[in-house]
């Protein structure tokens, strides 16, 4: 049977969050944890648009941040997912906040997240095929493979040898020759 496929923007999704005292720390800076909260969020709801399906969190990225957001800011959050595999799709998250009196805009962070798509019953569901449209797109997908690959090698689901689109990362003597 065929999987349907979808475009990027079939997903997308974008949230608006005002920070206020209760989502801050003694510094007046937005908590990390509140933030990775909406960013898990905004990048579930993504994956349910993708798959039409309940969707869990299975691993998180590395996340940095760039920037302190502070209280009173304009934090925007956007998803999209930008490859799904057979149950799985990754999501990428980019955060901005604003100083909106200031007229001041700048970038928080970055991140992947991947989710499964699951039935009723909590088991993996088939989720549509992912078709890029634009280069980023493009170059987004293509990038998904290798960090799917390095995040299984992490949590020691594969075997490095086993990462075809790593494998010179890895092994370093095949990759001289």
């Amino acid at each position: 049977m065929l999987r349907k496929q979808k475009t990027p923007k079939d997903s997308f999704v974008s949230m608006t969050e005002l920070v206020l005292p209760n989502d801050t720390n003694t510094l007046n800076n937005l908590m990390g944890g509140r933030l990775m909260h909406w960013m898990d969020i905004v990048s579930a709801i993504a994956g349910q648009k993708h798959s039409n399906s309940t969707v869990v969190t299975a691993s998180v990225d590395n996340i940095s941040f760039k920037s302190p957001i502070r209280l009173g800011n304009v934090v925007t959050l956007k998803a999209r997912v930008t490859r799904a595999f057979n149950s799985s799709m990754e999501v990428r998250i980019d955060v901005e906040a604003e100083d909106v009196p200031a007229a001041h805009k700048f970038e928080s962070n970055a991140a992947y997240f991947t989710f499964v798509a699951i039935d009723r019953d909590g088991k993996p569901v088939d989720v549509p095929e992912l078709v890029p449209e634009t280069a980023e797109e493009t170059e987004l997908y293509n990038g998904a493979l290798r960090r799917r690959q390095l995040r299984l090698i992490l949590s020691g689901r594969m075997k490095p040898s086993e990462a075809n689109e790593l494998r010179s990362l890895f092994d370093i003597k095949e990759a001289q020759q």
